[in-house]
């Protein structure tokens, strides 16, 4: 059973958020807080599995008080959870130490997947955000890399695959990738597929930001002809 705290300024914010925790077969909320010192308190008290931190609350924000959570109970996961969709307030909260970010028009079931995700090993992020943290972690590589260090699982990759993630982070697409290794496009999303899988992560998105999280990849774009998706 996750044991969770709820952290949200606006009230009715905070009950909604505690109603989809509470029903859940797999979670209990066993606190609530409507500011970044009643988190810490509460997070003291309960040493809860996970903590959903709303970023903008009065006396202490979400940022600075997932920081300290991170001090006092480093086995405890944040789960950011606000109005926020830039990469900018997600590249804070990961920064300080949050494990997924996602933003408050998120369903119930995105929310409990979202929270059994930082629990475990996935980094959920909601898909507008997502979106530009790709072109971000290409981009601002070192920024990104260091808002998503401290991961201790590196899943070890075999040369073909370890190709297919090098020219990913290059931005290439499905099809270009396929061309430079002379294989199918089905081929491509198999190992696609695979770096998946190794990685706990759901697609290519969070494969990035993972592989670069854990050092194994420094993305960079390349100047490449415009086609279309091909993904």
């Amino acid at each position: 059973m996750l044991r969770l705290v709820v952290a949200d300024d606006h009230p009715i914010m905070r009950a909604a958020l505690r109603a989809y925790v509470d029903s859940a077969p797999d979670m209990v909320c066993v606190g609530e807080a409507q500011n970044g010192l009643e988190v810490i308190e509460r997070v003291r008290e309960e040493m809860p599995d996970v903590v959903i931190m709303d970023l903008k609350m009065p006396e202490m924000g979400g940022v600075e008080a997932t920081a300290e959570v991170m001090a006092i109970a480093p086995k405890t996961s944040v789960l950011a959870v606000t109005t926020f969709s830039s990469e900018g307030h997600a590249l804070q909260a990961l920064n300080a130490g949050a494990k997924g970010y996602i933003v408050k028009d998120a369903t119930a079931d995105q929310v409990l997947e979202a929270i059994r995700q930082v629990h475990g090993s996935s980094v959920p992020i909601s898909p507008d955000v997502a979106r530009r943290l790709e072109f971000n972690a290409v981009n601002e590589a070192e920024e990104f890399s260091v808002a998503l260090a401290g991961s201790d699982y590196l899943p070890r990759v075999p040369p073909r695959e370890t190709e297919v993630l090098t020219l990913l982070a290059r931005g290439f697409s499905n099809r270009e990738i396929a061309t430079r290794m002379v294989l199918t496009e089905g081929a491509v999303k198999a190992h696609l597929g695979r770096l998946c899988a190794r990685f706990g992560v759901r697609d290519r998105v969070q494969l990035l930001i993972r592989a670069t999280q854990l050092g194994l990849i420094e993305p960079q774009l390349e100047d490449v002809a415009p086609e279309g998706d091909g993904r």
